[in-house]
């Protein structure tokens, strides 16, 4: 008795001048046991080999779209967030069941997105999911204690909480991701971080704008526009003191959180959302206290 066909699905990719890894992201897209339906890529203005690598590809795979978007200066993260949202605008396969958001500097396994589909068959309240994307260096890391955020890199959704999004935030300092997750939540889905299914991330991440140092004060910044809990914030970095460099990796994400609040930067999220994060963030303090 034949099981079943996996339902159909379709991927969205912004790319910029990644020619020397998107290949082996194509190749682990085309090597799918169960393949897209469809997968549009974005090229954001590339000036390198992109845009030829991946003709190529859809030379050989009708399912893959390529999208081209002029020229523009410097990089940020909200740019990810706008190819992204023109790229869903770009799909023309409508009888998709899930979607899924794709970088292009991956590399995973032939059965992946069967495997992720296997998760969501099994729970029906599960609305976004995603394997646990390693950066270069971090095999035999320990898992995170947080399992319900799934990264930017590899996030897929059933389309009906995809669509329950208000949007995907262009959030210049970045964090769009985490937003997907918490408003997914706060829609009534389940989001889940797959820690079984590796996703090697073949660079960095972030390691454009700027160094480690940089990127974690980076990251505060962004923690403070995203409307991070103080409390909250603070006790994550106590808990990063001991992340390489010691110390100062801490102490960097600290006082770029804290610099953004002294600044009274504008924050990207209010309202309903904003107490959503904030009660979450609180919970989590609460149950990791009352663990010890």
């Amino acid at each position: 008795m034949s099981q079943d066909p996996l339902p159909k699905y379709v991927l969205v990719t912004p790319t910029r001048d990644e020619e020397a890894f998107i290949g082996e992201t194509i190749a682990s897209v085309v090597g799918q046991e169960h393949p897209p339906a469809q997968w549009v890529i974005i090229s954001d203005g590339s000036t390198d080999k992109t845009d030829a690598m991946i003709e190529a590809a859809a030379a050989e795979n009708p399912w893959i779209t390529l999208v081209k978007l002029p020229l523009r200066e410097g990089r940020c993260f909200g740019a990810v967030a706008r190819a992204t949202k023109i790229a869903t605008e770009k799909l023309t396969v409508d009888d998709y069941e899930f979607i899924g958001l794709l970088d292009s500097d991956l590399r995973f396994p032939a059965d992946y997105f069967s495997l992720v589909l296997g998760e969501f068959a099994a729970d029906p309240k599960l609305g976004l999911a995603g394997g646990r994307v390693l950066d270069p260096g971090d095999e035999g890391k320990a898992a995170p204690d947080n399992l319900t955020d799934v990264p930017g890199a590899a996030q897929f959704f059933r389309r009906e909480c995809f669509e329950s999004l208000s949007e995907i935030h262009a959030i210049p300092e970045g964090g769009w991701d985490m937003l997907t997750c918490v408003e997914s939540r706060m829609n009534g889905y389940n989001t889940r971080l797959l820690t079984d299914l590796i996703i090697e991330h073949l660079k960095p991440r972030n390691i454009a704008h700027g160094g480690i140092i940089r990127r974690r004060w980076q990251c505060g910044v962004r923690d403070y526009v995203l409307g991070y809990d103080p409390l909250f914030e603070t006790v994550k970095c106590i808990r990063r003191l001991r992340q390489k460099p010691m110390v100062v990796s801490a102490a960097s994400w600290w006082v770029g959180y804290l610099s953004a609040a002294v600044s009274r930067k504008p924050q990207a999220i209010g309202g309903k959302l904003r107490d959503f994060v904030h009660t979450e963030q609180r919970q989590r303090l609460k149950a990791a206290f009352s663990a010890r």
